[in-house]
């Protein structure tokens, strides 16, 4: 009972140490960081980093191995709380720990569930992923590396992040990488969209040809690659998606494609859309689509003109 206690009274001066001024809950947070509990380490990572304390970050390094193998990482740290903030801190702190991050980018922790053992360490690796970015001692090629075997993580968050950190590392082969991602297929839609969203990116317009090229699927990556093309907010995307619309067959990729029009915000695809509200048998979903986009004045009185009025 007074060990418990003891435990409460300490993650309560942890957790007030948030509202202290970075100065007085400096030394809290340093001691903190070197508690056995993964809970109170977590908190102490995740109030550093809001109190933006950087003089920490030896103190933060310092922790991280001990909620790693070769220890009992599923007792020291269940559910890597700990090792999650403690990533998360150090990332945002810009971090020059590439074995460090790498360690954790390879962790996998399987714990007792219902269904049977689960890998709790997925949010890990994709942070761990995203950090290495960071880390200005390693190459595009051997980021490159270390980042494409996420592609075949069972975890989806870990494949989007991969995509995401691949798209960061900027170079040529990145953009390569990415097309080949999503040429290959086989994947969730959100993976797939990390990889248009990347290339796009990194390409710029003379990728929308190819990202407007998964359109005629009509399937889920062709619905993702809509958005990724609104995402673009660029007048030229809207011919592409207006193609799509007119040819399209199945009544959700139909909602897809306005959704992503409304979205643009643009006056071209606002003003496509309202022409569309007379006698159109998505009339109902093109306001709705509108109405939830933010639109501007102009597009506000149009609808209002036309009696469509948010329910």
């Amino acid at each position: 009972m007074a060990a418990a206690k003891n435990f409460d009274a300490e993650l309560a001066a942890v957790n007030a140490a948030a509202d202290l001024s970075p100065e007085a809950a400096l030394p809290i947070l340093r001691k903190a960081l070197t508690h056995r509990s993964n809970l109170v380490v977590s908190r102490a990572a995740r109030h550093a980093l809001k109190l933006q304390l950087t003089s920490l970050l030896p103190d933060l390094v310092a922790a991280f191995p001990r909620f790693m193998p070769p220890n009992d990482a599923v007792k020291t740290d269940p559910q890597c709380w700990a090792k999650n903030d403690l990533a998360k801190t150090l990332a945002a702190f810009e971090a020059q720990e590439p074995e460090l991050f790498l360690s954790g980018v390879r962790h996998h922790q399987y714990e007792p569930t219902w269904g049977g053992p689960s890998d709790s360490a997925g949010a890990l690796r994709g942070a761990c992923a995203l950090a290495l970015v960071q880390c200005r001692e390693l190459s595009s090629p051997v980021l490159l590396r270390y980042l494409t075997p996420l592609f075949a993580d069972k975890d989806t968050t870990v494949r989007v992040n991969a995509a995401r950190a691949i798209e960061q590392v900027g170079s040529d082969s990145s953009a390569l990488l990415l097309r080949l991602r999503t040429e290959l297929g086989s994947d969730e839609p959100e993976v797939l969209a990390a990889c248009l969203a990347g290339v796009l990116h990194l390409d710029g317009d003379p990728a929308l040809e190819w990202v407007a090229a998964f359109l005629p699927q009509q399937d889920d990556l062709a619905a993702e690659a809509a958005f990724v093309l609104a995402e673009h907010r660029s007048p030229v995307v809207i011919p592409h998606l207006q193609r799509a619309y007119e040819t399209a067959r199945e009544p959700a990729f139909r909602q897809a494609i306005i959704a992503a029009m409304a979205s643009t915000r643009l006056p071209e695809a606002s003003n496509w859309l309202i022409a569309q509200l007379d006698h159109n048998r998505d009339a109902p979903s093109i306001a709705a689509a509108l109405w939830d986009a933010s639109p501007s004045e102009e597009t506000m009185q149009q609808l209002l003109a036309l009696s469509y009025k948010r329910s």
